[in-house]
């Protein structure tokens, strides 16, 4: 299959599905881990080329906050959760009891708030799509940095080894009261994995 090759528009409908289904879940969690209610959306699905995923979050030299892990089993891959540091602050001063204001650096405390709220998006969009695909996929233990994007990804090109070509990309928002909360998901499945995630969600091979 020809990861490049433009989506038909019900292939793409599928993968909206997996967001908004992946953000409910997300959000139920999150009302749990936090005692209150989240509302989450999803304002848009679509494929982008790996050397674009930077340019979705700013531009490579922009400072975000990135949870990345490994995915094995039947769609071995890699996959990000992104935030730029202001909506990092944001979340967790709308979110976290104490969250942190102005311009200071995190605190453990707030780093480790982050890594789990990151933990809990991937973990639920991840959940979604295997079971919209009934395909096996096994998270590693998760991973936060705070770094620019080009270098996280860099990074990731140096941990996880070769990425595919492509990115599943999810927005993601956070809605507290008038106020959206933007993060985006990236899964990045190995070259050799869009056969079977493709097939699994009814893309017929080019």
């Amino acid at each position: 299959m020809n990861p490049l090759k433009p989506m038909a528009e019900f292939q793409m409908d599928v993968l909206r599905e997996v967001g908004n289904i992946g953000a409910g879940h997300a959000a139920t969690a999150l009302s749990k881990l936090l005692g209150r209610p989240v509302d989450m959306r999803v304002p848009q699905v679509k494929m982008v080329p790996f050397e674009q995923i930077s340019d979705s979050v700013g531009g490579a030299e922009q400072v975000v906050i990135a949870i990345f892990l490994r995915v094995e089993g039947d769609v071995p891959g890699n996959l990000f959760f992104i935030f730029s540091k202001g909506s990092a602050k944001q979340l967790l001063g709308s979110l976290v009891a104490g969250g942190m204001e102005g311009e200071g650096e995190f605190s453990e405390m707030e780093l480790s708030a982050l890594q789990e709220i990151g933990n809990i998006l991937a973990g639920s969009y991840l959940t979604s799509l295997a079971e919209l695909t009934q395909l096996d996929m096994v998270p590693s233990v998760p991973s936060l940095a705070i770094d620019m994007a080009g270098a996280i990804l860099s990074y990731g090109l140096l941990e996880y080894g070769q990425m595919g070509e492509q990115a599943l990309f999810i927005d993601t928002n956070f809605l507290e009261g008038s106020e959206a909360i933007e993060g985006h998901f990236f899964l990045i499945p190995d070259p050799d994995s869009f056969d079977n995630l493709f097939a699994a969600l009814g893309v017929p091979p080019s």
